[in-house]
């Protein structure tokens, strides 16, 4: 999957700036490992176009974002924190 950038839904502080913090976030790491990729995969599924979620994982999530690209034609990446401890990943849905 390609990194992309992306133009995410200005925030409603009338700054003009945009705020990946207006989306719901989604922490992998308090959720067992067992049915980690599938709850993230179905919150996904409820994202409507032009929406999006950030990901909070404890690990750059490569074959997750593999899952997402076979699964999802219509879903851009833009990573916003890369480690040491945690990554945070906007995941948006044009």
């Amino acid at each position: 999957m390609t990194e992309l950038t992306l133009n995410p839904q200005p925030s409603t502080c009338n700054c003009g700036a945009e705020h990946a913090s207006d989306y719901p976030r989604i922490d992998a790491r308090q959720i067992p490992h067992a049915i980690r990729h599938g709850a993230i995969l179905g919150a996904l599924d409820q994202v409507r176009p032009g929406q999006g979620m950030v990901l909070v994982a404890p690990h750059d999530p490569v074959p997750l974002l593999r899952q997402i690209e076979g699964r999802f034609d219509d879903v851009t990446v833009t990573y916003l924190q890369r480690g040491p401890e945690e990554w945070h990943l906007l995941l948006a849905r044009s």
